[in-house]
């Protein structure tokens, strides 16, 4: 791990940190919309690009999420840097579990999987290795569940 990964870990508990990411996202997206998923979160942390369809509007809506692999799926969580509400993108999922990420220059459809239980407890605890300030965010979300779902590749491109 680089000093500069080290360092954005540590700083990842802080409130002025997610607050700065938050307004960094549009950035982040245009930077993955340009490399085809190749860099997202600024190469800090293995990032995918998720493209869900709007559950009210029925458009693509694209945004960059750290992830873990889990088998041939990834996984990834709705901390949505801590705050009370829900991202969007994971009531989408739930609206339509259909998507499709973009991950290290290929783009992969998806069914995403709303996890629970014992199965969420050993996927949080990987995407606490990955991003420790998970469970800074799981204190900041007020009680509110944090969500976790597991992106499983469909179709011909699922191999």
């Amino acid at each position: 791990m680089s000093a500069v990964q080290s360092l954005t870990r540590r700083l990842g508990h802080q409130r002025w940190f997610a607050a700065t990411m938050r307004l960094l996202v549009p950035a982040d997206r245009l930077v993955g919309r340009l490399t085809k998923g190749r860099v997202v979160a600024f190469g800090l942390v293995p990032s995918l690009v998720l493209t869900t369809t709007g559950r009210r509007s029925g458009k693509p809506r694209s945004n960059p999420l750290l992830y873990v692999p889990d088998g041939d799926a990834f996984v990834v969580i709705g901390s949505n840097w801590g705050q009370q509400h829900q991202p969007a993108w994971s009531l989408n999922l739930l609206a339509q579990p259909a998507a499709e990420v973009a991950v290290k220059g290929r783009r992969v459809p998806v069914r995403a999987e709303p996890i629970s239980g014992a199965e969420r407890e050993r996927l949080f605890a990987r995407l606490v290795e990955e991003w420790p300030a998970y469970r800074t965010y799981v204190e900041r979300a007020g009680g509110r569940e944090i969500r976790v779902f597991r992106l499983v590749p469909v179709g011909e491109r699922a191999a």
